[in-house]
């Protein structure tokens, strides 16, 4: 029976069903209910749960007070005859009704709410942020990008079924036994009254202080996960340079600012706690006190007082427990706002309404008086104009700044022109879908890094439905597959079947820029962008690498960037950017001939590569540079 159970709590909820569209709402209760309101039949079940388990709590005094007050009848046997039916109902109560609405309202929280509805806030907020346009990811640590993904499913969730479950438990249980005392005698219930009104005004002095407490509390902790998690990624930097004791010194500073948080937050605990046990302590004492009063006066019965005592003892106990759970509430209400700094953020590059998938037949490309700045006083790029034919390989020459990265990034649509537009076999870019545009596009960048999956994944990411054997041949034309074979990772996979480790630290540099050429070769796509694509190769290499991309640029448009001059040298043509404009563009030979810009770069280099240095004796333009949180531009 229990499996059975299980299996149907546990399905209530499509955690990872799509996702309803736009992004979640910035507002806190709207926040909330985006999710609430997905698996509202649960919520709604767990009212009645907890409406039924505070009303079974309330019982259970009572047929105390009923038994005591059975155990002073003078004719026992008699007593025990007459109520033999309801001490029967009180033995069907305590074995099977009670024990069902408990175990109903634990299938509910525990195996139905718990796993759901965590699940689905956490996937539908990466299903939204891992949309978020690569600025968004530029701007922050990944570390806290993801503590808060994973940190604000747990908390809505847990703030949302207590709040269903102590607020709605307290009122239930607290108005049953207020109304119990009252019907026995108004004055018993005066303390219960009493302490309700301190109560409301407790929790009113110490739950605002919790959750700002716990928001700079989870702040500091995310700081924390963000600083230990960069130091982690770049922990070769670290071991190269000998800084363990720097990054002592930065991740000790966030661990104290956290202990601190923590310390602030406990103190306020402590005066919470010891508030609440003197609450309950007079509400038992004073409730006892007025009990025996009554006694005294035979106004009381003994059942009474015995079923009284029991429901001041429960109400303090119950009292505790809602306090602790209306106090982690605001808790966790803290970390959602803190999550929602990062989840309920709108995307910034979007689809246009009605966006169409980009149909790529020649691969021609037009940029037509593009202008692009990350900072409005600093222009990137000014009125670019630029036609790469169908098939034609172009390369792209200028120092750092001068716009070549930038350019690929608008192609790709990572960023938007201020002005202009950018045109593929006529098509303007920013009228179809991103991902239809990217589809068409493959790109080998500089700085590679892989999947924490096995290679043939890697390599298959260019082509989800590949066979082995096309990944086969994608790594052997990117002289990969002599090195896949010799691989074994720390469970003892081999070859493809390896990982490649966080960012494919178990590769070398060149082996991870081949298994990057190979994830393009797979994916064929009618567009090439080459990004410093040999960069990391010895040059025995390289140079066989170059012959396969020949191949491999053959029929498609390509465009390279290259601080070596000499790796594009035998391009179609080159454009020579400089302050965000096209100065010269011709073939090699051509602007050698010309004597100007180019000439005087391939003249420069030492050992085949293009520094930031001086343009004959002036300083490099500043112009053309990045502002500090924006992308790099080549």
């Amino acid at each position: 029976m229990f499996p059975a159970l299980f299996r149907f709590f546990e399905s209530r909820v499509r955690s990872t069903a799509p996702p309803p569209t736009g992004a979640p709402p910035a507002g806190l209760l709207a926040f909330y209910w985006h999710f609430i309101r997905q698996a509202r039949v649960l919520f709604l079940g767990m009212l009645l749960s907890c409406l039924l388990v505070a009303l079974s709590d309330t019982v259970t005094p009572v047929l105390i007070g009923r038994l005591v007050a059975l155990m002073t009848a003078t004719d026992r046997t008699a007593a025990l005859q007459g109520a033999a039916p309801d001490l029967m109902a009180m033995v069907l109560f305590l074995l099977v009704l009670r024990p069902a609405i408990l175990l109903f309202d634990s299938l509910l929280r525990f195996n139905a709410v718990m796993p759901g509805v965590t699940s689905l806030v956490r996937w539908q907020n990466h299903w939204h942020v891992v949309r978020q346009s690569w600025p968004f990811f530029q701007d922050d640590f990944a570390g806290r990008i993801a503590n808060r993904v994973v940190q604000t499913g747990n908390a809505l969730r847990e703030s949302a079924v207590s709040g269903v479950r102590a607020v709605w438990y307290i009122v239930v249980y607290g108005l049953s036994t207020i109304l119990l005392m009252w019907q026995a005698d108004a004055r018993l219930a005066l303390p219960t009254v009493a302490w309700f009104a301190a109560y409301v005004l407790f929790l009113r002095h110490f739950v605002p202080r919790m959750r700002d407490l716990s928001k700079a509390s989870s702040e500091v902790r995310s700081r924390v996960v963000a600083r230990v998690v960069d130091t982690y990624t770049n922990i070769l930097t670290v071991k190269l340079f000998a800084r363990p004791s720097d990054e002592d010194a930065h991740i000790r500073e966030v661990i104290d600012d956290h202990h601190q948080a923590i310390a602030r937050h406990m103190r306020l605990v402590t005066q919470f706690i010891w508030t609440l046990w003197m609450l309950n302590a007079l509400l038992l004492v004073a409730t006892a006190g007025i009990g025996l009063m009554l006694w005294q006066d035979h106004r009381l019965e003994v059942g009474t007082f015995a079923m009284a005592l029991p429901l001041a003892w429960q109400i303090a106990s119950t009292a505790g427990w809602v306090s602790w759970e209306v106090a982690g509430i605001f808790e966790n209400v803290g970390v959602v706002q803190e999550g929602m700094e990062t989840i309920a953020v709108p995307l910034t590059m979007t689809d246009r309404p009605g966006a169409r998938a980009l149909q790529v037949r020649q691969g021609e490309i037009r940029f037509e008086r593009v202008r692009f700045a990350y900072d409005p006083q600093r222009p990137v790029l000014e009125d670019i104009d630029i036609t790469v034919r169908p098939g034609e390989r172009i390369g792209l020459v200028g120092r750092s700044g001068a716009g070549k990265s930038t350019l690929v990034n608008l192609l790709l649509r990572f960023y938007q022109p201020v002005s202009g537009r950018i045109l593929i076999d006529g098509q303007d870019i920013a009228e179809a879908t991103q991902d239809s545009v990217r589809a068409q596009i493959g790109m080998v960048t500089q700085d590679t890094s892989l999947l924490h999956r096995s290679i043939a994944a890697n390599i298959r990411y260019g082509q989800p439905a590949a066979s082995d054997a096309e990944v086969e041949a994608a790594a052997r034309t990117a002289h990969a597959h002599a090195f896949i074979l010799g691989l074994r990772d720390w469970k003892g996979r081999e070859g493809y079947a390896a990982h490649a480790g966080e960012r494919g630290v178990k590769l070398s540099g060149g082996q991870r820029q081949r298994v990057a050429i190979a994830r393009v070769v797979l994916k064929n796509a009618p567009i090439l962008i080459l990004d410093e694509a040999t960069s990391a190769l010895d040059s025995e290499v390289e140079q066989a690498i170059q012959e396969q991309l020949r191949g491999l640029m053959d029929g498609k448009t390509v465009i390279a960037i290259a601080h070596r001059l000499s790796t594009i040298a035998q391009m179609d043509r080159l454009l020579v950017l400089d302050q965000g404009r096209v100065i010269e563009q011709g073939t090699h030979a051509e602007l050698l001939a010309r004597d100007g810009h180019y000439a005087a770069l391939w003249r420069r280099q030492s050992g085949g590569f293009l520094g930031d240095g001086t343009t004959e004796g002036k300083p490099a333009p500043a112009s053309g540079t990045a502002s500090p949180t924006a992308a790099p531009v080549g």
